[in-house]
């Protein structure tokens, strides 16, 4: 008698949309009818609030008044973990970057044309004095929470799929991933500079991967990587990912991984992460739950 078929796998489903400058993906056991409007509200609802290149933001606001302004319901955790990012890696992570950004040409025009002179970067404790359902500003300032924003995002959209009953699933944002469900997901670490190679692969149940490369957003001799002591961009890290529970933790982790070295960060966070440096040097964590082809 011949053996049974192995029973097929059940159909997936999927929706996929771009926002916030990156293309989105969320494959789901349970069919996404119904959730696509809503999803859209929720991002459009945080980018009003967050997003630099808007004049009627949240983030706008406060670079043109400085002062007290009351924050989201996710506002306190995204600005709790950066400082937590600053703190470990000696300020080189910092939300007080934006307007550095917009000197190197990174700008709400995106006229990608550096300024002359070098940028300034406002010190934290100088600029901001209280973080909890407000934020305390003594003087205007241009945020950019990019370190960590877009991975927040990632994971209040899974948030929002769970209560409405899809448990299972997997919201990906160019890069930012998170995965809920019981099978794991295997996800391949793209070569820095060529995403048809990969350098290893990663197992994630339950979990959330964040990548970083200095290639994705450049422009003349810059990238939008800067380090927050000096407001210049990085040079000798050239891509990063880092595992976390959260999206959210991932995305700070990776850029804090272009700063410091994985173990630095594995002693504040739960996390494994690698790095790969401009010369083709590697540093991993012990633990990561996965291999490198190297």
């Amino acid at each position: 008698m011949p053996a049974p078929a192995p029973a097929a796998a059940p159909p997936r489903h999927g929706l996929s949309f771009d926002a916030i400058g990156t293309r989105w993906r969320i494959d789901a056991a349970q069919p996404l009818d119904g959730v696509a409007d809503d999803v859209a509200a929720l991002v459009d609802r945080y980018d009003r609030t967050w997003s630099r290149f808007r004049p009627d933001s949240l983030v706008a606001r406060m670079a043109r008044e400085g002062g007290s302004h009351p924050l989201p319901p996710e506002g306190p955790a995204l600005l709790t973990l950066l400082r937590r990012l600053h703190d470990a890696t000696g300020g080189a992570v910092t939300p007080l970057v934006g307007g550095a950004m917009e000197h190197h040409g990174y700008d709400a025009a995106y006229s990608l044309t550096p300024r002359p002179g070098e940028p300034e970067v406002p010190a934290w404790d100088a600029t901001v004095a209280h973080v909890g359902r407000r934020i305390e500003l003594r003087r205007p300032v241009l945020l950019d929470v990019g370190a960590a924003g877009k991975g927040q995002l990632v994971d209040l959209v899974g948030a929002l799929l769970t209560a409405r009953g899809i448990a299972d699933h997997v919201v990906d944002a160019g890069g930012d991933l998170r995965t809920a469900g019981p099978a794991p997901l295997r996800v391949a670490l793209e070569q820095p500079g060529d995403p048809t190679r990969a350098i290893g692969v990663v197992e994630l149940a339950d979990a959330a991967i964040a990548a970083s490369g200095i290639d994705r957003r450049a422009w003349a001799d810059r990238h939008h990587v800067l380090d927050g002591r000096t407001g210049a961009p990085t040079r000798d890290v050239v891509a990063t990912w880092a595992i976390a529970p959260t999206a959210m933790e991932a995305d700070g982790l990776a850029t804090a991984l272009f700063f410091v070295p994985p173990e630095r960060l594995e002693r504040a966070f739960a996390c494994t992460g690698v790095r790969v440096f401009a010369d083709g040097r590697y540093e991993r964590s012990a633990a990561l739950p996965g291999e490198l082809f190297a």
